[in-house]
């Protein structure tokens, strides 16, 4: 349960810190990022495996860089749902999904180190 904890904690500093360095990403407050990153995780888990299995010959033909495109995709949906989460377009979107991947794998890390 902590592990999980931590790691929902993670994900929304993960945002925060998007957010700062992404313009056009923008979190309100740190609970508005741990709504968005509990949003993001069921997005993530519902609707972002059927779209890859749709755009899976772009995935292969791009060597899997196809897959940042999902995950904007993704984050602009989260994006439409959660007041106080703005992402502002597409590009905006896509830069966050690149900084969102580097940050988040950074602080898993270090979460998984705690466990």
């Amino acid at each position: 349960m902590l592990y999980f904890l931590l790691t929902w904690i993670a994900a929304a500093i993960s945002l925060l810190i998007t957010a700062y360095v992404v313009p056009g990403f923008t979190v309100n407050s740190f609970t508005t990022a741990l709504i968005a990153a509990a949003i993001l995780g069921l997005v993530n888990a519902l609707v972002r495996p059927i779209l890859i299995i749709l755009t899976l010959p772009f995935t292969l033909l791009t060597f899997g860089l196809f897959l940042f495109v999902i995950n904007a995709l993704m984050l602009w949906l989260v994006g439409f749902i959660t007041p106080g989460f703005v992402v502002t377009g597409f590009l905006p979107a896509l830069l966050g999904s690149i900084v969102l991947t580097l940050v988040a794998t950074v602080l898993g890390q270090l979460v998984t180190n705690v466990r």
